[in-house]
Formats: structure tokens, sequence, C-alpha cells
């Protein structure tokens, strides 16, 4: 092969890679589910959602943040944050007379336009958060899920397999998901997390429901490297696996990108981080996968486009 050869298969090779992260770094990224932490927090939310190159997020609360906090935003920016109901917390894990009467109240409210996840099965993660175990018949999770289902948003499941199986649970909370999904079989229900499944156990979900879907979030070497947790990390070598990438190019409806920040650390550099990687891998897609998994999915499943 002659030099000129040799110099114009490396121009056309880069101007591919350059295209590819040009069409990447376009793409207007929407986190589907994280959550503020605290009223300190929402001062720099839009601030590190620029830097990271986020274009909306479905912002629901915890800790020391209220529904006020995030209603406020949701207020000061329309364009970019969409409020999101909180079921999760002592009163939801006890069922009190608390629990029923806050969620009634935010459901009356037009400011929100979503609902967080719902906890079923949540392992202990140091001195943070205690293991919180929820029947999804329980009267809590099903109020919950006639809400969603009223309001026709998607009903975010939050069940860590891997950690359930380790304590001998993953098969009665599997057995309940397949019971619900099949109970609504016209109603999305995204899991978070990707639901700690391998990519096998995806794949039969996805083969199996045409109503499931799965968050990205907790998904990726800046936490599930570093977290001590069992997370799925979909990433080898800082590139998405070769199992997850072919499963999102045949099912690209079926995954939608998330972050879920959860504490005050995360809305940071780490939250920038984490974006990169994703943003690396949609560049490793095809366009068309790339967007819907980016934000087409969030808009199609949550009707963000008439918001």
């Amino acid at each position: 092969m002659s030099a000129v050869k040799l110099i114009a298969g490396f121009l056309v090779a880069a101007s591919l890679i350059i295209n590819t992260a040009a069409n990447a770094d376009n793409i207007p990224l929407i986190d589907a589910h994280s959550q503020l932490p605290s009223p300190e927090t929402a001062a720099n939310v839009i601030e590190l959602m620029d830097k990271a190159g986020i274009s909306k997020v479905i912002l629901s609360f915890r800790g020391a943040g209220r529904a006020n906090h995030v209603i406020k935003l949701g207020i000061k920016h329309p364009d970019r944050i969409i409020p999101s109901i909180k079921t999760k917390g002592i009163n939801y894990i006890e069922g009190t007379e608390k629990f029923y009467s806050t969620l009634a109240g935010h459901l009356k409210s037009p400011a929100f336009g979503a609902m967080a996840e719902t906890i079923l099965w949540h392992a202990k993660k140091g001195n943070k958060a205690p293991e919180q175990i929820v029947d999804i018949m329980s009267k809590q999770v099903q109020t919950s899920l006639k809400a969603a289902l009223k309001k026709g948003w998607p009903f975010i499941i939050h069940i860590e397999f891997a950690a359930a199986r380790a304590a001998g649970d993953g098969e009665r909370f599997m057995t309940m998901l397949d019971g619900l999904l099949k109970a609504y079989p016209d109603h999305p229900f995204p899991m978070i997390h990707m639901g700690q499944l391998q990519a096998k156990e995806v794949a039969a979900l996805i083969g199996k429901y045409p109503n499931i879907y799965f968050i990205t979030s907790h998904s990726n070497p800046v936490i599930a490297g570093k977290s001590g947790q069992p997370w799925v990390d979909m990433f080898i070598d800082d590139v998405l696996a070769p199992e997850w990438k072919k499963m999102m190019i045949e099912h690209p409806d079926r995954f939608i990108f998330g972050i879920d920040n959860v504490w005050p650390q995360h809305w940071g550099d780490i939250y920038i981080e984490q974006v990169n990687y994703w943003r690396n891998a949609l560049a490793e897609l095809p366009h068309e996968v790339a967007h819907m998994i980016g934000h087409r999915n969030a808009e199609r499943l949550w009707g963000l486009n008439n918001k």
C-alpha cells in the first residue's frame, strides 16, 4: 500500500472519529432520575447540568431536600427541571398516614410531572441507608402504583436483584416483578440501576415483556467500581461492554439514560465524570440508537415534548 493511501485511510478514520464525537456532543441528554439531597444543592443544579451537558433532569428529593425546593427549581427553569414526587422514606416504609396524606397532596399539585423510584428491595448502604424491603402488594406500593397508572407516569421500580439474591430473596421478588408486568402490560415499568441484573437476565426480561425498561444509573465504573455494592458495570476498559452494546442496538427503545444523584457529593465532578462515560458510550452507537437512549425514550415515556 502506498504512503498516499495510508495517509488517506488515516484521514478518513480520523474524520469518522471526530464526527462521531461531535454527534455525541450534540445529543441533548435527559437524566431520567436524580434526587435533590439538600436546599444548598439546589443552587448548583443548573450550573452542574450545564457543565455536564444535561438538557433536562427528572428531579425528586430526599434527606433535607424538600418538595418546595424542587418545585421552585421547576418554576424557575421549566425547560430544564421536571419535578418528581418522592415516595420513599421512613413514612413510606412504615406505611404511616403521613405518607398517604403527603402523597395525596403532591398528586394534586400541577407542578409535578413524574413519580420517583418506588423502593421494593434496597440493601443496607453502610451507615447512610438501611435495608428496606417492601412487598409489592403492600398498601403503600399499591397506592403509589395506582397513582402512577392514573397519571400515566412510568412506575420506576427499585429492586436490587444481586443483593436480594445474596440474601436469599431474589426469586421471590422476581416472581413479584413478573406478576406486575403481566398485570399491566400496557404500562411502562423502568428498572432503576438496571435492576442489578446481568446482560442475559436483562435480555430475557426484554424478550418476555414489552413494558419493561432499564435506567442506566449506577452502572458505570465511577459508581459500580467504588461503591462496594453489586451494581452492574456495563463498561470494560472504559468502553461499553460488547454484550450491552449489542443489546442496546437491538433494543434501543428499552434503555433510558439516567444518573440518579443521591448524596450531596454526587452533585459535583462525579456527575460530570459519569455523564462523560455515557456520552462516550453513546458515541459508539448508531446515531438513532444514541438519541433514543440519550433523550427520546424519556421524552416519549414521560411526555416531555409537551412540557
